[in-house]
């Protein structure tokens, strides 16, 4: 819980400086760019929580592999090097953009499927998210072939389940609950 509210609060910090220097959408495009490099790296994630390797290090190996940020993100994450906190940078980085996307009204929109959606299909979701919540929809896809078939949407605290293995659970419950007693 302390790393969430650090990562929070640092975020914070930065969406404010972010807005306050009219550098919002560049600052916004990097977070994007650090997430995904953090993310796809294992390497840098065990070097960037690692106590052994010195802050020296870790800033000179972040400044060789983000190379082309804006001059606000940039300082902020040597900020968070000098003040020992690199350890939860790509939280810090997903608790900005969520932050970003609660600012501009942007709501996520979980799609659960068993294959890739097709562009009417993707279309029709996004419809639907769109009754649910309003506003800009954002459609997070996730292939999972154990729901055989269908979808599974969650907007918010609200969950559309219309998968065949959602279906079979629901027949499994019913049919589990004998309403029927013969009589003798």
């Amino acid at each position: 819980m302390h790393g969430v509210r650090f990562s929070s609060r640092y975020a914070k910090a930065l969406l404010d400086l972010s807005v306050e220097q009219n550098q919002l959408e560049a600052v916004y495009a990097d977070m994007q760019t650090v997430a995904g490099i953090i993310d796809g790296h294992r390497d840098l994630q065990l070097l960037l929580k690692s106590p052994v390797v010195n802050s020296d290090k870790k800033a000179a190996v972040l400044k060789a592999v983000f190379t082309d940020l804006n001059k606000v993100t940039d300082g902020f994450i040597f900020l968070l090097v000098s003040k020992g906190r690199e350890s939860y940078l790509a939280d810090m980085t997903q608790s900005f953009i969520a932050q970003y996307k609660t600012m501009k009204g942007i709501t996520i929109a979980y799609v659960k499927t068993a294959v890739a959606l097709d562009e009417h299909t993707r279309t029709e979701i996004t419809n639907q998210a769109f009754k649910m919540a309003g506003g800009t929809i954002e459609i997070a896809e996730v292939i999972d072939p154990e729901l055989i078939g269908g979808f599974v949407l969650r907007v918010g605290d609200q969950l559309i389940d219309h998968s065949v293995a959602g279906k079979l659970k629901s027949l499994k419950r019913e049919f589990s609950e004998n309403l029927y007693v013969a009589e003798i």
